[in-house]
């Protein structure tokens, strides 16, 4: 790749313009190109590094002759530009692929349906506290491009989702994560679950035998997916229900890690986070502090000072003894299956958005139990309203967040939770799921 000089990046986002800052300090020509309006910040990031660059519209001839192209993770593959690209054997590779090549540095990678930003955050934490020069990007946060290029961390921890996995060639995490893998991003994959599926393990695909794989033991999708299909990376499963011999399991409420014959244990009592999934994201995060050999006092102590993630099960305020609590990370059904699952007390749910071929019936028995009150909150509420609109007491739609969150006060009584749990994309009424889940904290905010 040394030799291929003119790099276009389709996409002016976060991951985009930080390729861009890379390939320009490598050597190389770059051209950026996106079919929308780049965000004004993205554009005086550009001008700063004297990179060529156009917004709303893609020049074709600007973009053919490239020598390899970097297509952002937001861009199907069935777009008429990028199949014109392949047709000519132009190379398309992600941001995590051209980034990676410059990075001399030890890569944690985690993936998986849900759970993957809580796992990073958390493992940067334990990383960071022990001592480690490390530095978090991916699908969170900062551009991992622009990290290589600016930060040159010995230790990367990366949320990374399919769509960034689906450009990968040569890319090798020393540690591989997958949290789970439960059906989502369906309308991507032409509705085909084992695609999906797929391109969650190109994870794993060029690991070695030093390398590592830590995946839920419990999750069947994923050990099915390994029963068929050899690994050369060592595996570390981890489990609540069953002992492993290497990797972590639960036992009498104590979370206990065996690497290599070091046993490290912890009272779930420790986490501040809620819910079994969070025991689960913990196991997987204290596995890869243990393998980079962080002290396991520094490990435990990390976890007593840890404070989740935004947006995500996130306790907003409690009125009026009602407690609000914002989960609007959660995109897809099995998300907010989690959400729902994790409170004990009544509900009112506000759910909807752009539907991803979601099947909602495995939340039916939850809603049954805990559900009051339905608030439905997308352009297109039909199929929310046909699967639950004959199993809960009340059910309304709302066009706004500030009108869902005073019909969710109006519905609620003491002792209740309003949960914003969606269990659908966000781009039908909002920017994106932070600025849903921003508008909501608003909104309640203002009752």
């Amino acid at each position: 790749m040394e030799g291929k000089k003119r790099l276009v990046v389709l996409g002016g986002g976060e991951s985009g313009v930080g390729t861009a800052i890379l390939a320009k300090q490598k050597g190389y020509e770059v051209f950026v190109s996106d079919k929308g309006p780049i965000k004004p910040k993205y554009k005086r990031v550009l001008l700063n590094h004297e990179i060529d660059w156009e917004d709303e519209t893609h020049t074709e001839e600007k973009i053919l002759n490239a020598s390899v192209v970097m297509k952002s993770p937001g861009i199907p593959d069935k777009v008429v530009l990028v199949q014109k690209i392949r047709a000519m054997h132009i190379p398309i590779v992600s941001e995590i692929e051209f980034a990676a090549q410059y990075a001399n540095a030890t890569i944690v990678g985690i993936t998986g349906s849900n759970g993957k930003t809580t796992t990073t955050m958390l493992t940067y934490h334990l990383l960071k506290d022990g001592g480690l020069h490390v530095g978090m990007a991916g699908n969170i946060g900062d551009s991992f491009a622009q990290m290589v290029a600016e930060q040159n961390y010995e230790d990367y921890v990366l949320e990374i989702s399919s769509f960034q996995l689906d450009d990968i060639e040569t890319f090798k995490p020393h540690i591989a994560v997958i949290t789970n893998i439960t059906p989502d991003h369906l309308d991507r994959y032409n509705y085909q679950f084992e695609k999906y599926i797929e391109a969650k393990f190109r994870i794993t695909k060029n690991q070695t035998q030093e390398d590592f794989l830590i995946y839920d033991a419990d999750d069947e999708v994923i050990t099915e997916w390994l029963e068929k299909n050899k690994v050369k990376a060592k595996l570390l499963p981890f489990s609540i229900t069953k002992k492993v011999e290497e990797g972590a399991y639960l036992e009498d409420n104590t979370i206990i890690t065996n690497i290599d014959n070091s046993i490290f244990t912890m009272s779930t009592d420790t986490l501040k986070l809620e819910g079994k999934h969070n025991v689960k994201n913990a196991m997987a995060a204290s596995t890869v502090a243990q393998l980079l050999k962080i002290r396991k006092q520094t490990i435990r102590e990390s976890f007593e000072t840890f404070q989740g993630v935004e947006h995500r099960l996130e306790k907003v305020l409690k009125i009026q003894n009602v407690q609000y609590i914002n989960d609007s990370k959660a995109t897809n059904v099995n998300s907010t299956f989690y959400a729902l699952d994790s409170v004990s007390t009544q509900m009112v749910w506000i759910v909807g958005g752009v539907d991803k071929g979601n099947d909602y019936t495995s939340l039916l028995p939850l809603v049954r139990e805990k559900i009051k009150a339905i608030i439905c909150l997308g352009i297109d509420n039909s199929k929310i309203i046909d699967v639950f609109g004959a199993v809960t007491d009340e059910l309304v739609e709302a066009g706004s967040m500030i009108e869902a969150v005073r019909e969710a006060y109006r519905m609620a009584e003491p002792g209740d939770t309003v949960m914003l749990s969606p269990a659908c994309a966000s781009f039908d009424l909002f920017e994106n799921y932070e600025d849903r889940g921003r508008q909501f904290k608003e909104a309640v905010r203002k009752l």
